[in-house]
């Protein structure tokens, strides 16, 4: 069982990658000073009831609404992408120069954050996956789920060094980063798009 935990939750960690995603975090919530810590729980909290919900039902809730996973990784990596050039070219934080920090439009705890970013087409495989590696259904899944929300509190912490991280960087390190980061992510969203039209070549 300890085993099994390790297993799920390198696995997870490795998926999710609370590290890396620290430098997108810090570029995503420029301009919500106040909230960001707000955001990161958020955004964590809800990454948390999405993995829980694909680990217990699994492939039934999108095949229920008639969605594959092959789908799910087309349209979240177009979304993706849309967020990529925004960052690219500055949109995010001119946008947010226009806005009240109050405003709750613009707020990425749900997305990009917690989908696809931390519970992505990967994270939610992963959890499918691993939920049915035992025999004891029930179990392993409350193990992948124990391990689930480790990494997803690791995720937290992280994202709450993002005020000092920012500090050292400045705001022309921090210009830097985010454009670096919609380019890592505008390659991350069409790696999810080559995947999901790769799985539909294999399901056709």
């Amino acid at each position: 069982m300890l085993e099994f935990y390790i297993t799920s939750f390198v696995t997870l960690f490795l998926i999710i990658d609370p590290l890396g995603l620290l430098p997108m975090y810090i570029s995503v919530t420029q301009g919500f000073t106040r909230k960001r810590n707000g955001i990161g729980l958020r955004a964590c909290v809800i990454s948390a009831i999405l993995l829980a919900v694909f680990a217990m039902a699994g492939e039934k809730v999108l095949s229920f609404i008639g969605i594959g996973m092959p789908a799910f990784r087309i349209s979240g990596g177009l979304l993706l992408f849309l967020t990529a050039v925004e960052m690219l070219f500055n949109k995010r934080s001119q946008r947010r120069e226009e806005q009240s920090e109050d405003e709750e439009r613009d707020d990425p705890s749900v997305f990009p954050l917690a989908t696809p970013l931390i519970a992505g087409p990967g994270s939610m495989a992963a959890v499918i996956l691993l939920s049915g590696e035992t025999s004891t259904e029930f179990n392993a899944t409350l193990i992948v789920m124990a391990a689930m929300v480790t990494v997803l509190i690791l995720t937290y912490l992280f994202f709450m060094m993002a005020g000092a991280a920012e500090r050292m960087l400045g705001k022309t390190g921090i210009n830097v980063i985010t454009r670096l980061m919609g380019l890592l992510l505008a390659a991350l969203s069409v790696q999810f798009v080559v995947d999901g039209v790769k799985d539909l070549i294999v399901m056709g």
